[in-house]
C-alpha cells in the first residue's frame, strides 16, 4: 500500500487518501480514533503488508503536527499486527 501525501494542504485530504487506500467504510469518522477502530483487525495476519508513507516530510508543519497522531496509530497497528509494516519514506 502506498500512501502519497505529496501536495496535501489540509487534514481532510489526508483522511480521503487513508479512506481510499485502506478501503475504509463510508461511516469512517475522519479522526484518529476512527482510524484506529477501522485498522485494528483489518489486516489478515497470515499475509505480510508493507505500507509506504510518501510526502509526509513535505506537509506543512501544522499538518505534520496534526498527523503525528496518525503515525502513532500506525505504530500501534504494527505492534498489534506484526505482519503489517509502516515505512516512512519521505
Amino acid at each position: 500500500v502506498i500512501l502519497d501525501f505529496s501536495g496535501c494542504n489540509y487534514i481532510g485530504e489526508i483522511h480521503l487518501i487513508l479512506k481510499e487506500k485502506f478501503g475504509l467504510p463510508q461511516y469512517y469518522g475522519e479522526n484518529w480514533d476512527a482510524l484506529w477502530d477501522c485498522l485494528d483487525g483489518r489486516f489478515d495476519e497470515t499475509v505480510n503488508y508493507i505500507v509506504e508513507i510518501h510526502g509526509y516530510n513535505s506537509l506543512s508543519k501544522e499538518v505534520q503536527e496534526h498527523c503525528a497522531t496518525m503515525l502513532d496509530v500506525f505504530n500501534e497497528v504494527q505492534k498489534k499486527t506484526p505482519t503489517v509494516k509502516f515505512c516512512l519514506i519521505s
